[in-house]
């Protein structure tokens, strides 16, 4: 199968003719049809995150299809199709998983870094981690819910119930979870690169019913604030920008430092919290309310040998929605 491969952090990947082993024990094959390409992804390649397995094929927002299932698998079945997110196992017996709490299992993999990912015609994956996907919609089209979606629903939750709601950083997940917001009766706010009229403008047509530079004040105090950026001097903004008992959610695996603030901006009550990895449960319930709010993605589409060039126009924010490869 091709196959494009991270060799080492800081240079672009290759690309490469791979043989697909078969799947183990409790793990199922599928040819992929399309997978997104995260932010997250992005810190891979460049180094940000610590201690990949190298050499490693990046990738964790695949829509495939079963094409084999591994010994001890009853669901999925071969022919089905399915989604594999970024928490790509779980010990299933440490304290974090024992009291639902496996995005922080003491011992996960992860598609894309720990194991090998979707930037590839095909993959090996954790059967129980699959989520099953709807025949329907083009693959293109639901692969940026596999992460973008999934942490910007977990992020929406971790926000609490407030009904205006900022969201630094307009990007994959952002586009995203402003439609579900919306949907849910929330006004929203959309904080976007300074300057970058494109994306505002894209927010607007999404509903929300503001959108401005990441660096102005919000018209009005918010309930909270999901910062998506990578961008840690966004945290004392959004502190200033949540009303008291708001509550501002990081929503990345990677941020830069976070610079001092003074306690009066924390004070009354503000809370600041992040989001790491997701569960099965959540996947369980952000399907649903997709449907439900009529989400639609907007993929901007590569073939797989072009996975750099879609690596390089994300860190450039050369487009709206998410970009996303098919082989």
């Amino acid at each position: 199968m091709r196959a494009m491969l991270l060799d080492t952090p800081g240079t672009p990947l290759r690309a490469a003719e791979l043989a697909l082993p078969p799947p183990g024990p409790g793990e199922v094959a599928l040819a992929v049809e399309a997978c997104g390409v995260c932010r997250t992804d992005l810190h891979l390649v460049d180094g940000d995150l610590p201690g990949p397995r190298l050499p490693v094929i990046p990738g964790h927002e695949i829509v495939g299809r079963v094409t084999a299932c591994g010994p001890g698998v009853a669901a999925p079945a071969v022919g089905a199709r399915v989604g594999v997110p970024w928490l790509g196992s779980t010990c299933g017996h440490c304290r974090f998983c024992a009291t639902g709490r496996e995005n922080l299992c003491l011992a996960p993999g992860f598609t894309g870094y720990t194991r090998d990912g979707g930037f590839a015609e095909g993959c090996i994956a954790r059967a129980d981690a699959c989520v099953p996907l709807p025949e329907g919609p083009e693959a293109t089209t639901l692969a940026p819910l596999l992460c973008a979606g999934l942490i910007g629903w977990r992020a929406l939750r971790l926000a609490g119930e407030g009904r205006r709601i900022g969201l630094y950083g307009f990007g994959a997940a952002a586009h995203i979870i402003a439609q579900i917001a919306r949907a849910q009766g929330r006004e929203v706010f959309a904080f976007t690169r300074p300057g970058d009229a494109a994306a505002q403008a894209f927010a607007r047509r999404l509903g929300c019913a503001w959108a401005g530079d990441s660096d102005a004040p919000a018209p009005a105090p918010l309930d909270a604030a999901l910062i998506f950026a990578p961008v840690g001097a966004l945290v004392p903004l959004a502190l200033k920008a949540v009303d008291r008992g708001g509550r501002v959610v990081c929503a990345g695996i990677h941020m830069s430092d976070i610079p001092g603030f003074p306690y009066a901006d924390l004070w009354h009550e503000r809370e600041i919290r992040s989001v790491a990895n997701l569960t099965r449960a959540d996947a369980a319930g952000f399907m649903p309310a997709a449907t439900a709010a009529g989400v639609r993605t907007a993929p901007v589409v590569y073939p797989l040998a072009a996975a750099n060039l879609a690596l390089e126009d994300l860190r450039a924010g050369r487009f709206q929605g998410a970009a996303v490869l098919v082989p």
